[in-house]
């Protein structure tokens, strides 16, 4: 990010009387406002609830020249595609009408925020979902299809297996739009999709998890140690 973009960010947020009175914790989250800069992206602050592995950050997108939200749920971070304004005064507009819904969304499962497409696939009450082992290969269920979790994209996250230690997890994704799920796995942070997960329909899912999921956990926790060895 350009110095004086930074700098008219940093002029715009000086005297916003909203950011000042955010409260220190809310609902559960606790509020960080210390700014950082990622790339084209100005993070302005954050409300963070460690226990659930989750968070809300409000950030500037030099990009885009756009005030912004992302949500962080366990390694996955994505825009909320609701939550953008070209000005301060706008965000500051959406932030009082969103950000505590947002919070509490995080915080306990809505099922109004479940598309009827979703429902449609009884993905919420799969009784193969009642045979997936709480813990597997160093992995903990973190999101479960019970209680699937819009992201971006048309997409809902249906299934979870976090290594928050290692920063690497397994996920299953359901698209509404395509109607179908796919699989991506994230070692050391890097993402890398998962095609033996490919599949149009509950059944073939089923089937694909049963033959591939335990050996998918292995190649994840073998591409952390390959890193970390590389590394060293």
């Amino acid at each position: 990010m350009k110095a004086e973009l930074k700098e008219k960010v940093d002029k715009d947020i000086a005297g916003w009387a909203y950011m000042k009175a955010l409260p220190e914790e809310w609902h559960g989250f606790k509020l960080t406002t210390e700014r950082s800069i990622e790339d084209d992206v100005y993070n302005l602050y954050r409300y963070v609830n460690e226990s659930i592995h989750r968070s809300v950050i409000a950030y500037y997108h030099a990009e885009t020249n756009e005030y912004k939200l992302r949500e962080r749920v366990g390694l996955l971070e994505f825009c909320l595609i609701e939550c953008i304004a070209e000005n301060l005064t706008d965000f500051e507009v959406l932030l009082k009408e969103k950000f505590e819904k947002i919070l509490l969304r995080l915080l306990r499962f809505d099922p109004q925020t479940i598309s009827s497409l979703v429902k449609n696939t009884n993905i919420t009450d799969w009784d193969y979902a009642a045979l997936l082992p709480p813990e597997l290969e160093g992995f903990s269920l973190f999101i479960e299809p019970s209680q699937p979790l819009r992201i971006t994209n048309g997409s809902y996250i249906i299934l979870d297996y976090e290594a928050f230690s290692a920063n690497s997890s397994f996920v299953i994704y359901y698209n509404v739009f395509r109607d179908d799920f796919f699989g991506e796995a994230r070692v050391d942070g890097i993402p890398e999709i998962c095609y033996e997960f490919d599949s149009a329909n509950l059944t073939e899912l089923e089937k694909c998890l049963t033959e591939h999921l335990t050996d998918r956990l292995r190649k994840i926790w073998k591409g952390v140690s390959k890193e970390d060895n590389d590394r060293h």
